[in-house]
This record gives structure tokens, sequence and C-alpha cells, in this order.
């Protein structure tokens, strides 16, 4: 019976004619096995009547007996699932008629969706959280700016996070990321994860590996060309490795052509105070005294990062997606902005495309990612890479 789903249907009428249904056919294809192989002994039928008749009744029976128990727990409000509501005042007020309708539900909290704006994610799922709510009904959702933020935050705490479409309207617009389903007759979305998983990951993984092969075997000479100038112009190594974290928070270390000079990591706290970045997530300044005259025009180009390749060969890295953060910066993360780690860093993406050393909020640089997580494709990484040259030939945002 579980196999047929029985336990998912929401008719009560339903669940007891597909009850005598399964019971039916596992009784006569018992029938069809007993008398495909009796020989000798005869079995009456009216014995397989009365099995199948007693089975019928019991199961019945049981299942009156548990609905019955469990409709007077719900009225009880023993049972239900306190949850949260939040939208529109409007919105709420339909939202609650609807489900206080059945008793599956316990309403302990309502949220006016400008709340989000005003208090913030993490303030607000804090509220959710202390409230003891396991699931949250939000009503409007393409109304929420930070709609993914609020996503992975309640997921991270096991609250479960339910669109309630008030009109055919909406049912029809929620189509990216969400699926139907149905609770106590109550239709309403679930969202799954922006992630990119399984055969999506793998086609982009094979592309990811044949291009990165590719580009180290065209640019080999260009390779040798840079850690030649790069030994000649200062002493040191040629390459610089640092620990970057990547898919889900996993450390690894990320190569780069060496653009600065060997203390480059302890002069950069005393140049902290001159951090171009607003929020101090990540360290860009303009002129920086440590580069070296090589390094200058690697960074003016990007071809620092030209080492990288080996990481997406070796499946660290992507050729496009967020890019990896050192460990100063990810410490400085609140537990929403990780959502970038559910996903393979990548050596380009929408923030290099964009403007590069431009933009100086990290919030921007964030945002840019999760519209790459939730909108990504085989097409979007194309269009990133090609813009990542024309980007880079112009030297946009480049310093």
């Amino acid at each position: 019976m579980v196999a047929r789903g029985l336990y998912n249907s929401n008719e009560e009428y339903c669940k007891y004619v597909s009850s005598i249904e399964a019971l039916t056919l596992s009784h006569l294809l018992l029938l069809s096995i007993v008398f495909s192989y009796q020989s000798h002994h005869f079995i009456p039928w009216s014995t397989f009547f009365w099995a199948w008749l007693l089975s019928v009744l019991f199961s019945l029976a049981g299942r009156l007996c548990a609905n019955f128990t469990t409709n007077k727990l719900r009225q009880q409000g023993t049972i239900c699932n306190p949850i949260f509501v939040i939208g529109f005042p409007t919105d709420i007020e339909k939202a609650t008629q609807l489900l206080v309708q059945e008793n599956h539900y316990r309403i302990i909290g309502y949220l006016p969706i400008y709340a989000l704006e005003k208090y913030g994610v993490d303030k607000i799922v804090d509220e959710i959280t202390s409230s003891g709510a396991v699931e949250v009904f939000v009503c409007s959702w393409h109304k929420i700016e930070q709609r993914m933020f609020l996503y992975w935050r309640l997921r991270n705490h096991g609250i479960t996070l339910n669109i309630l479409p008030l009109s055919l309207e909406e049912i029809v617009e929620e189509k990216m990321g969400a699926f139907l389903s149905l609770k106590s007759g109550i239709p309403f979305f679930k969202l799954s994860p922006p992630l990119i998983a399984g055969l999506d990951f793998r086609i982009k993984r094979c592309f990811d590996f044949c291009l990165a092969v590719l580009i180290i075997l065209v640019l080999s000479p260009l390779y040798l060309a840079i850690a030649l100038l790069i030994k000649l112009d200062s002493p040191g190594s040629i390459f610089y490795q640092q620990t970057r974290v990547g898919l889900h928070g996993k450390h690894f270390n990320v190569w780069k052509f060496r653009t600065m000079v060997n203390n480059a990591d302890k002069l950069q706290k005393e140049l902290e105070n001159f951090n171009e970045m607003n929020d101090g997530i990540l360290f860009k300044i303009k002129n920086d005294p440590r580069l070296t005259k090589v390094g200058r025009v690697l960074r003016r180009y990007s071809l620092d990062e030209l080492p990288q390749v080996f990481n997406v060969i070796c499946g660290e890295m992507s050729l496009v997606g967020p890019r990896p953060l050192p460990l100063r910066d990810i410490e400085q993360l609140s537990e929403t902005q990780l959502i970038r780690h559910e996903v393979l860093p990548g050596i380009t993406g929408l923030w290099q495309t964009s403007g590069r050393s431009e933009i100086t909020n990290f919030k921007d640089v964030l945002l840019l990612d999760i519209f790459y997580i939730e909108n990504w494709s085989l097409w979007l990484d194309l269009q990133i890479l090609l813009k990542t040259i024309v980007t880079v030939a112009q030297k946009t945002g480049a310093y």
C-alpha cells in the first residue's frame, strides 16, 4: 500500500477505495499463484473469499480508528503542526481562513513582508525558530527581495518553507525551482534547492574538464613565458597558493601566478585601513604597493588566475561560478551568505563580468552569485566565458 502512495493521498474516500483495491489485487495475485502450483491439495474458493473479506474489514476498521483518534488529537491541538505565516496583511487573512479549515495546522505567528526588509532575514528567522514553528507558509513569494536567503536560513534550521498561492495567477507564475504539492486539501509549492547537482553537475563537470584541458594545451607557451618573467622580475616562487573555501565549505589550495612580494600576506594587515570594500569582506585596494612590476600587468589582464585551470581539472573548481574566498573573508560571512558554497567555486563569474573591482559592496557580489546559482545553464556559462574575454581585453574594473 505504501508503494501505491496510499498514505500520501489527501481524500479520505480515495484512501478507503485504494486500500480495498490494493488488498483485492494482492489476494488475486496470491490466488493465481496457489492455483498455478496446486497439484494434490484442493483449497476451496470460499477460503480465499473470507480471507479477502476479513482483511478488508480489519484494514478499514483500523483506518477508521486511526482517523478518529488523529482527528480528536488535532481538534485538541495535540498533534497540529505549529506554523508561521508571512505575507501582506490581506494575504495573511486569506491564508489564515484557508489553513484553519483543516485541523492539521496551528498558527503561532504572523509576519508582514515588509518586516523582512526592515529587520533583516537573520533576525526574522531567529524569531521564527524561537517560536517553535516547524513550517512557514509564505504568500506573495515573488514580492520578497531576499527570498532565497530566507529559504536557506529556514532550511538550515530544519524548518520547511511552503509557498501558498492564493490565486490562479500565482500558480502559473511559480514554475521555477518549485513543485506543486497537496496537503490536507490545500495546494502549495515546495521549493527544491537551487543546486547544480545530479545530471546538471555531471554535464557541467564534463564541460569544465574538456575545456580546461584544451586551455592548457593551447596556452602552454603563455604559461612558460609568464613563469619566466616572474622569475626574472623578483625573487621568490613562480606560483602562489592560498587556502580557500570551496564546495560545501571544503578547504582546498587555490593556485595563482605570484604577483606580489614574498611577505605580501603579512603586509596586508598593515593595509587593512585602505581596503576599498565597504563591508570589509574581500580585500581590494587600488595601486597596491605589494604588487611587482610583472604582477601589476598580470593583474590588469587577470593572467594570474590561469593556474586555477589545474584546480578545475582536479575537480576543486569550475570555470564559471562564485569566486572562492580566503579564510579571512569566510570568518566575516553570516550564515545566510554561506549559500554560495553550495556550488563549485569558479575562475570567473557574474561578478568578474559585471565590473570586478568596481563593485565595492560584498552584498552586490552575493546577489550576483545567487542569480547565477538560480539561473544556471550551460548556455549561461558560455555567455559568461565569452563576456570574460571581452571584460579582460577592455581591462574593465581591473587593478
